[in-house]
């Protein structure tokens, strides 16, 4: 299918990309990896008056060390996440999460800002964001402004993002003492996850001191379970343990029914999941 007509800006900086935003006003779109995107324009899902290619902008590429966080450009690509060796080191979920993302093409021109950006509930890196308390570094017209994982995603392919903003960079935490784990199921090897969980657990001493669970596809955006978060506090890392806190992982979730699933099947794949996950995450 041929998308509809629209002007096209390649943006040298960010300034550049700023400026073309303001002038496009809210018809203007981000071309980040466009792996997303560019399905959309030719389906006609989307229909921008002009695209603001960022793709040459050097400066939001990369990982950057920043004491307690890592910064990660948002024009860092898929592969580059899983491969990079402050990723691995400093934020192991990222890296695992990256990995299942797609396939390999899609891996090499997908970018970590422009999934983030484009927020389907089903992406595998929007709930990562949610899961290590991430922050989102994002800048305007009127200048930088940080906005927490937390309020970042507002609903279905909707963030905070303002028309004439740009997603600079992502922070975040190292989370030294936590074990990271993702768990996902999907219906074939390249497909969007039917849901996936993404979990941090502190423990010590045979107990859980704190969890993080973030599951998609359980929601117009990612969710954090916080039931299952509230019941590990103070809670023995035991199988048991685990699997009690891990079967309220459903509760106060609003799971879509589909082609692809029931919401009851998507309830029951996040109880599994979230088990799962936190088994191996408590190792």
């Amino acid at each position: 299918m041929i998308p509809a007509a629209f002007d096209y800006v390649r943006a040298e900086d960010v300034r550049t990309a700023l400026t073309a935003l303001a002038d496009g006003g809210e018809d203007a779109k981000v071309l980040a990896g466009g792996q997303s995107l560019i399905p959309m324009l030719r389906l006609r899902l989307a229909a921008p008056t002009l695209l603001v290619d960022v793709g040459g902008v050097g400066e939001l590429r990369g990982v950057r060390d920043d004491g307690d966080a890592l910064v990660i450009g948002s024009m860092t690509t898929h592969d580059e996440l899983m491969n990079d060796a402050l990723v691995r080191e400093h934020a192991p979920l990222v890296a695992q999460a990256a990995a299942t993302v797609a396939d390999r093409q899609v891996r090499h021109v997908g970018t970590f800002g422009g999934s983030l950006a484009h927020a389907d509930p089903a992406g595998d890196l929007p709930g990562v964001t949610l899961a290590l308390d991430a922050t989102f570094s994002v800048m305007g017209p009127g200048g930088a402004r940080d906005v927490p994982a937390s309020e970042f995603f507002v609903d279905y392919l909707t963030t905070a993002l303002r028309p004439d903003d740009l997603l600079i960079s992502v922070r975040v935490p190292k989370l030294p003492g936590w074990r990271t784990h993702y768990e996902k199921f999907q219906q074939a090897a390249q497909a969007w996850a039917v849901v996936g969980v993404a979990t941090a657990v502190r423990r010590s001493n045979g107990t859980v001191d704190e969890a993080r669970v973030a599951l998609t596809s359980m929601g117009s955006t990612p969710v954090r379970a916080h039931t299952v978060e509230a019941a590990l506090a103070g809670a023995p890392a035991t199988a048991d343990a685990l699997a009690e806190a891990a079967g309220r992982a459903a509760d106060g979730t609003t799971p879509m029914s589909d082609g692809i699933a029931s919401a009851d099947y998507r309830s029951h794949l996040a109880r599994v999941l979230t088990r799962r996950a936190l088994e191996a995450a408590t190792g």
